[in-house]
C-alpha cells in the first residue's frame, strides 16, 4: 500500500509572523506576533517577504510625528499596526485575473505591512526585479530603490547592472 502522506500537497500556514504596533512611540512599542496571512482577490498578488528595509518614513509611522502625520493615519492610535513599506520578495500566488505576474517572479515595491512574511497588493504595487544579486544580498539596498524613477508601468522589468 502506498503511503498517502508523501503524495498530499503541505498544508498552507494561515498564520505568518509580522511586527506590529498598537500604540505610537519608541521602538519599544514594536510587537512581533502571529497574525492572520493575507488572502488574496481575483486580482491580487500574495509576495513572500524576503527583504525589508527601515527608513525615515517608518520612523516617523511609528513615532507618530511630526504630528500632521496623525491626520492621516490616526490621531491618537494608529489605523494600522502594520509597519514598513519598502520590500523585496517572491511572487507567492497571483489571483486569477493577473496576468503580469506568476509563482517564483523576484519583485520589489513599496506597500505598508512589509515587516511581515508575506504582503498582499494588486499587481500595480509589484516591479519585477531582474539583477545580478540574489534577493538573499539585497537587505539594505531595498531602500535605494525608492530613489529609482517611476516607469509609469506597474510590472515592467528593472534591470540592475
Amino acid at each position: 500500500m502506498k503511503d498517502t502522506m508523501a503524495t498530499m500537497a503541505p498544508a498552507q500556514r494561515t498564520t505568518m509572523k509580522a511586527i506590529v504596533r498598537e500604540k505610537y512611540g519608541s521602538p519599544d512599542v514594536l510587537e512581533l506576533r502571529n497574525t492572520d496571512r493575507p488572502a488574496i482577490d481575483d486580482d491580487g498578488v500574495l509576495v513572500r517577504v524576503r527583504a525589508a528595509s527601515i527608513n525615515a518614513y517608518d520612523w516617523h509611522m511609528m513615532r507618530g510625528s511630526p504630528y500632521l502625520v496623525r491626520m492621516s493615519e490616526g490621531l491618537r492610535k494608529p489605523k494600522s499596526s502594520a509597519m514598513g513599506v519598502d520590500l523585496a520578495g517572491q511572487v507567492e500566488a497571483v489571483g486569477k485575473n493577473v496576468t503580469n505576474f506568476r509563482p517564483g517572479d523576484e519583485v520589489f515595491g513599496a506597500r505598508t505591512g512589509s515587516l511581515a512574511e508575506y504582503l498582499e497588493g494588486g499587481g500595480y504595487w509589484w516591479t519585477r526585479l531582474q539583477y545580478l544579486l540574489g534577493l538573499r544580498d539585497l537587505g539594505h539596498e531595498v531602500f535605494w530603490l525608492d530613489l529609482l524613477p517611476s516607469t509609469g508601468d506597474p510590472g515592467k522589468d528593472v534591470r540592475f547592472s
